[in-house]
């Protein structure tokens, strides 16, 4: 119980920070804005937003473990997951969009290893969705590591299609990376496994699956003779 409350406490801190922070956004006091994000990213980590941008994900967990419960880790992770959107945004407010596009790289980062450590965790209200961050980025290309996890994302949600999308994008920026067509494959085989029901439900019925995989066992049975 004590944990529970002390969770809640700290939830309940951190949205009242929020809408100060969406006032001062709103009326584009940037300066107190970043000032107020700037806190934020020293309570969670210990250490600056560059500084948090260069963490290794296993560093950003011990951070955010400093002196807290386990229970409340996920919590935080959360939390630094909505101030790098909002960073994002007040950096976005002032025209420096490459620098934006970190913070909300990071925040997507943050959100989708969250999701994947806890078999797609409840997100808290005050939680940017997948969505938000996706439309900040805007039309940037994601790498490989991430959309592979975005692609993980959106299978774990049900939302085939969408995770197809994702797989065609990284076809696009890598033809003949055969660890890209076998990771295409294996998402196609799943589908599969899941019967055509489930796959239908999500956007995808087992006719697009299986043209899906067969293409993609085409590419890359023309690909390994040249590799081998």
């Amino acid at each position: 119980m004590i944990r529970r409350d002390y969770i809640l406490r700290q939830i309940e801190q951190f949205v009242a920070m929020l809408a100060k922070l969406t006032g001062l956004t709103n009326e584009e006091r940037w300066q107190e804005a970043s000032t107020t994000v700037a806190g934020e990213f020293q309570r969670l980590t210990g250490a600056d937003g560059p500084r948090m941008l260069r963490m290794t994900g296993t560093e950003l967990l011990a951070a955010l473990a400093r002196d807290v419960p386990t229970q409340v880790v996920e919590s935080r992770a959360f939390m630094l997951t909505t101030v790098c959107k909002a960073n994002g945004d007040v950096l976005a407010g002032q025209g420096q969009s490459e620098e934006s596009r970190q913070y909300y790289l990071k925040g997507l980062q943050l959100l989708l290893e969250t999701f994947g450590r806890n078999e797609i965790a409840d997100r808290p209200d005050f939680v940017p969705a997948v969505e938000a961050f996706l439309a900040g980025l805007g039309d940037a290309p994601l790498s490989l590591p991430m959309s592979a996890m975005l692609l993980r994302h959106y299978e774990q949600t049900r939302e085939f299609a969408k995770a197809e999308d994702i797989l065609f994008g990284m076809l696009e920026a890598a033809p003949a990376n055969a660890d890209v067509l076998d990771f295409g494959a294996a998402f196609y085989r799943r589908l599969l496994a899941l019967g055509d029901d489930a796959s239908a439900a999500g956007g995808l019925p087992r006719a697009e699956v299986e043209a899906g995989l067969a293409e993609l066992e085409k590419r890359g049975a023309h690909l390994r003779p040249a590799n081998q």
